[in-house]
């Protein structure tokens, strides 16, 4: 993992980081938002404590453990990775219920074109402000996008303490198992 100045991370701020997609895939990952060493690397879920990587593969979505600079390899699993909102910050509770909600209109824009089997969002305070559901809760939706059905996952950033990484690979891999069917 390169080695950033805080310099170099503010700069990101200004960085779009694609993202990694393709039509029907099994399940398109949505993150909140792009963090400043994710803007910084092109790279989605960098941060180092960051358990996406790790989660992902203990739940069986991948046969080995990636890196972030792998992540075109998830296309051949079928999985994709976007974001509810484009903007990096350092901290998701920088960004505004405003920017959610647009996120949540141009995320359903996505879904739409490229028809995923599941939309996996990873946060669930994001999914309820960009979709105004206040009483989701991590698991699978009622609502669907077109044929797309909705997931909650847990967070996977290192800041969220609730769940541990073996919780989170529990719940990743009840989505995998439906994404299976």
């Amino acid at each position: 993992m390169p080695r950033f100045t805080q310099a170099e991370l503010e700069a990101a701020r200004d960085r779009v980081v694609p993202d990694v997609v393709a039509d029907g895939l099994r399940v398109l990952f949505c993150g909140i938002n792009p963090g400043l060493m994710t803007a910084a690397t092109g790279h989605h879920f960098a941060r180092p404590g960051n358990r996406f990587w790790p989660v992902l593969h203990l739940s069986g979505f991948t046969p080995r453990l990636l890196a972030p600079a792998e992540q075109q390899e998830l296309l051949g699993y079928g999985l994709g990775i976007t974001n509810v909102v484009a903007r990096p910050t350092a901290r998701a509770d920088e960004l505004s219920a405003e920017e959610y909600r647009e996120g949540g209109r141009l995320l359903t824009v996505k879904v739409e074109r490229l028809r995923p089997r599941w939309l996996a969002v990873v946060g669930v305070t994001a999914y309820r402000v960009a979709f105004d559901d206040r009483t989701a809760r991590v698991g699978p939706q009622e609502r669907t996008i077109g044929d797309t059905r909705v997931w909650v996952l847990p967070n996977p950033s290192g800041l969220n303490a609730h769940w541990t990484a073996a919780t989170m690979a529990e719940e990743y891999a009840r989505l995998r198992r439906a994404a299976e069917e």
